[in-house]
C-alpha cells in the first residue's frame, strides 16, 4: 500500500475553535524532533555500513520521519499564523546536535542499537496515539492517526531486524532490559526539552528543567491506560520480556500511576 502524503490531509476541515493551546505547544515541539531525523539516519548508516538492505530502510524511515515533521509544523502554523517553523527548526538544529559521525553503536552492539529505535517508536506510536485519542481537531486527528500507524509500523522494522542481529549477537536477556530502561529515561533527555524551548520560547535563556517540566506537564496529560498498556508491551517484547501476564498488568499500572503523578504534580508547579 502506497504510503500517504500531505494531500491525504483534509486541511479544509481545519477548526481553529477547536485548537487545544496545550496541544499546540507540544506539536510544535513534536514538529522538531520529526524533520531532525535525517540526523538519525546518517547515524544509523554510520553504524550498519555493511548492510544495504537496512540502510534502504533507515533511508526510507528518515523521508517518513521528515514528512511528520512537515505536517505537523504546517498544522502549528494554521493553529498559530505566527508561528515560524522554519526559523525555529533553525534554531532547534543550532542547539541540539547529535553525534552523527559516530561509527559504533552508542549503545554496545548493533542488536542494543535496534532495541533502543525499537523503544523509540513504541513512544512515539504511543503519544500520536494519545494525542490523536485527545485531540478534537479533526485535522490534527487524521494526521496524528496517520503519524501513529507509521510510528507502529516502524517499530516492526526495527524489531525483524533486531531479530536477526540478536541471533548473530546474541546480546543478553538482561543488556536488552537495561537499553529499554535507559532509552525510557533519555526520554527527559535535552532533545524534547530544547525542541519545546525552540518551539514556544519567547527570548528567554534555555533552561533545560523548566522546558522538560512545561513538555511533560503537557504531553503527559493526553494519555490513557490502554495506550500505556500497549506501549509496555511492546518494549517488553524488544527486550525479550513475557508482555502478557500479571508481570505486565503490574508494569503496565505502575508506569501509568507514575506518569499520572508526574503530570499531577508538574501541572501544579507549571501553573504557580
Amino acid at each position: 500500500m502506497a504510503h500517504w502524503s500531505p494531500e491525504d490531509i483534509p486541511w479544509e476541515s481545519f477548526d481553529p475553535a477547536l485548537v487545544d493551546p496545550d496541544i499546540l505547544k507540544v506539536v510544535k515541539a513534536a514538529a522538531m524532533v520529526e524533520k531532525n531525523a535525517a540526523d538519525y539516519a546518517a547515524y544509523l548508516r554510520n553504524v550498519f555500513p555493511d548492510d544495504p538492505a537496512f540502510q534502504k530502510a533507515a533511508g526510507r524511515w528518515a523521508e517518513e520521519e521528515v514528512q511528520h515533521g512537515e505536517v505537523l509544523g504546517r498544522w502549528a502554523g494554521l493553529a498559530d499564523p505566527d508561528f515560524d517553523f522554519a526559523g525555529r527548526f533553525s534554531a532547534f538544529r543550532d542547539g541540539y546536535k547529535i553525534p552523527v559521525d559516530s561509527t559504533v553503536s552508542v549503545r554496545g552492539s548493533r542488536s542494543c542499537e535496534l532495541v533502543a529505535r525499537c523503544v523509540v517508536e513504541v513512544g512515539t506510536s504511543s503519544y500520536y496515539s494519545a494525542l490523536r485519542d485527545a485531540a478534537e481537531e479533526p485535522v490534527l486527528k487524521a494526521i496524528c492517526g496517520h503519524i501513529a500507524d507509521d510510528e507502529f509500523r516502524h517499530y516492526k522494522l526495527f524489531y525483524s531486524y533486531l531479530a536477526r542481529y540478536q541471533e548473530a549477537e546474541r546480546p543478553s536477556r538482561w543488556a536488552k532490559v537495561k537499553v529499554v530502561l535507559n532509552r525510557i529515561a533519555e526520554s527527559d533527555d535535552d532533545e524534547l526539552s530544547y525542541a519545546y524551548y525552540a518551539a514556544n520560547g519567547k527570548g528567554e535563556a534555555y533552561d533545560r528543567q523548566s522546558n522538560a517540566d512545561a513538555y511533560v506537564a503537557r504531553a503527559y496529560g493526553f494519555y490513557n491506560p490502554a495506550v500505556v498498556k500497549r506501549g509496555i508491551a511492546m518494549s517488553m517484547d524488544a527486550a525479550g520480556l513475557p508482555s502478557g501476564g500479571i508481570p505486565a498488568r503490574m508494569l503496565s499500572a505502575l508506569a501509568w500511576n507514575i506518569m499520572d503523578w508526574r503530570r499531577r504534580r508538574l501541572a501544579q508547579a507549571v501553573a504557580a
